[in-house]
């Protein structure tokens, strides 16, 4: 797998969740060689608490194999995934998980805990932690800064 292009191809969903105002997250799910399901946040747009930006990718690539099941797959992911998203992560199947930057308050894919590796589920999904680290952590700092510049000018 070329982590490499597919996290590149998730920063750019991240990008584009920016460009709509939205936390800066992006996520794709990769069969084979080709990418399958794309997303990035859509909590604001949509105002539900489910369109994260693994929720989305998932869902497309669910309907683009028209399964639930996305055994030998695998989803890159710019934050590391909440635990509703490891929820939606390990009830589909998905082999692996490739994120950028930690999340120590709300990460469950090794920072807060571990929902993808835990035994007592009946799946377990490999994770690669730490990929493109610093571009994905500062796209998330650069978008905080930015936020709370534009609330103290305006008082």
């Amino acid at each position: 797998m070329n982590h490499d292009r597919y996290m590149k191809e998730a920063i750019v969903e991240a990008h584009r969740a920016q460009d709509v105002g939205e936390v800066p997250i992006g996520a794709v799910v990769v069969k084979g060689d080709q990418i399958i399901g794309r997303g990035h946040n859509l909590r604001e747009t949509d105002q539900d608490p489910t369109l994260h930006a693994e929720m989305v990718a998932i869902r497309q690539a669910a309907r683009s194999l028209g399964s639930w099941r996305l055994t030998e797959c695998s989803l890159y992911v710019t934050l590391e995934p909440c635990p509703m998203c490891a929820g939606a992560i390990m009830l589909a199947r998905i082999d692996r998980v490739i994120y950028g930057a930690a999340d120590p308050k709300g990460g469950c894919a090794g920072s807060l805990m571990n929902l993808l590796q835990d035994p007592r589920f009946n799946h377990q999904t490999e994770v690669v932690d730490g990929w493109m680290n610093e571009e994905c952590g500062e796209l998330l700092t650069g978008f905080f800064r930015e936020l709370r510049a534009r609330k103290k000018r305006k008082g």
